[in-house]
């Protein structure tokens, strides 16, 4: 009788099922805080507690949208969405306390009251000429908006930072 497997395929198959087994070749998990914390430190520069708490906002509102990934991991390690390396590349710095609090708060509903239903940010330093995007607040160094139809959008340019909204 013949196999419909040959000895490699069948070799193969049982050093990948090892390699899973022992976590080898699979990234590691990361919690939601760590997660929260990495899109904080790398995308808010962590300038402000402003600008941290509107970025997790932006990231809360994506998990609420059938658009985007439904846990802050997904939407945190979605390609081409927050800044290269962010779910690889080390977080040291003296204001790793800051950005752990801010993490902790918005993960408790915390949210930046101006970023409303933002799902959106880039460096506010960057301008762009899509008829759009509805800027809601900038804050650490970020310009917060939402994609609107054209004829919504009453903010089309980046407004001017506003820190302090909250608090602490």
């Amino acid at each position: 009788m013949t196999s419909p497997f040959s000895t490699w395929q069948i070799t193969l198959s049982l050093l990948a099922a090892l390699l899973i087994l022992s976590g080898c070749g699979m990234g590691r998990r990361h919690s939601d805080l760590e997660c929260m914390e990495r899109a904080m430190f790398f995308e808010s520069n962590r300038s402000s507690r402003d600008g941290m708490i509107a970025v997790g906002s932006v990231v809360m509102n994506r998990v609420a949208s059938p658009q985007f990934p439904n846990t802050v991991c997904g939407v945190v390690g979605q390609k081409n969405q927050f800044a290269p390396g962010v779910m690889t590349r080390k977080m040291n710095s003296k204001a790793m306390p800051d950005v752990r609090a801010a993490a902790r708060a918005v993960l408790r509903g915390e949210r930046h009251p101006l970023v409303g239903n933002a799902q959106f940010f880039h460096a506010a330093t960057h301008r762009f000429s899509y008829d759009n995007m509805h800027y809601v607040v900038t804050a650490g160094g970020n310009a917060f908006y939402e994609k609107r139809k054209s004829h919504l959008v009453t903010n089309p340019v980046p407004l001017r930072p506003l820190e302090g909204i909250t608090g602490r």
